[in-house]
């Protein structure tokens, strides 16, 4: 699914991460923790090849990422959904349209039906037709977690998602993510909140990986 062998990735003539080796496999969840500007966001991005490894072997799918073509990897893209600590949307668009906006950009129709029936799981349903600046925090997050899943990928990577939300609307948030693993995707959430890990313990089997010292280690194998 998503493979690093001892991969490496340099900024400015320096490793910012270096020998990581991890492979994430169907149906699994891990979290990812580690301090500021430890390299989490970097990773997550590693994973759906907005960065490409300075040395060593980055798998996605089967497929040598630093081979693939711009029209492989915008495939790939596809079977993996992102949900980024600072969501952004076209603040013209509703939030509707802006969750479809994926299938939109890749030609392909929108079924209304599964469309409201995915803001309805997400909570966002009374606000379909609402502006993104009309929206709480939480409920941006929300539709960003539903704009992610429009595609129905096979992954979802979370940077941050809970960063900015309260503890009530944090937890809302881990159970649709907890929700989605037990769907069978693959889910690796960033987070350097160790109560959100804990919250997670008596629902789902994770795996907690933690990046220290330019390098990914395995913080525990069960929560």
């Amino acid at each position: 699914m998503i493979e690093l062998q001892n991969v490496a990735m340099s900024y400015g003539g320096g490793d910012l991460l270096s020998e990581m080796s991890l492979k994430l496999v169907p149906g699994s969840f891990h979290f990812l923790t580690g301090p500021s500007g430890a390299g989490k966001t970097t990773f997550l991005k590693l994973c759906y090849a907005d960065l490409l490894p300075s040395s060593g072997v980055l798998a996605l799918f089967g497929q040598d990422a630093r081979a693939m073509t711009r029209d492989q990897i915008a495939g790939v893209r596809q079977k993996i959904g992102v949900v980024h600590q600072d969501c952004q949307f076209l603040d013209h668009l509703s939030v509707a349209e802006n969750v479809a906006l994926p299938l939109s950009v890749a030609g392909r129709a929108v079924d209304q039906a599964e469309l409201s029936e995915l803001l309805a799981w997400v909570g966002l349903r009374a606000q379909s037709g609402a502006l993104p600046p009309q929206l709480s925090g939480g409920e941006r997050q929300r539709a960003a977690l539903a704009r992610a899943v429009m595609m129905s990928p096979e992954v979802i990577l979370a940077d941050e998602p809970t960063g900015n939300l309260d503890w009530e609307m944090s937890q809302r948030l881990l159970n649709l993510l907890i929700e989605l693993n037990r769907m069978g995707k693959t889910v690796v959430i960033a987070t350097h909140d160790l109560n959100l890990i804990r919250a997670a313990k008596p629902q789902i089997a994770a795996r907690v990986l933690r990046i220290a010292n330019r390098r990914l280690q395995l913080a525990g194998a069960d929560l």
